[in-house]
């Protein structure tokens, strides 16, 4: 019985010790998706602003006559 307990405790102590590396490395992976999350934003504003100068300079152009 006494064995069986000191297994159990084994166990338990395990189990809790994966649940704090789970959460540790959860908190990890929030942290890295949020900082990807605000670089493909800001990477999507570039990518519009240089859109929308794009346009302007193609408007500016003269019409093609011929």
């Amino acid at each position: 019985m006494h064995s069986e307990l000191d297994v159990l405790d084994q166990k338990l102590a395990q189990l809790v010790q994966l649940t704090q590396r789970l959460r540790a490395e959860n908190l990890q992976l929030r942290q890295e998706i949020a900082a990807a999350v605000s670089q493909q934003r800001k990477s999507q504003d570039k990518v519009n602003e240089a859109a929308q100068r794009l346009e302007k300079l193609l408007s500016q152009l003269p019409e093609d006559t011929q």
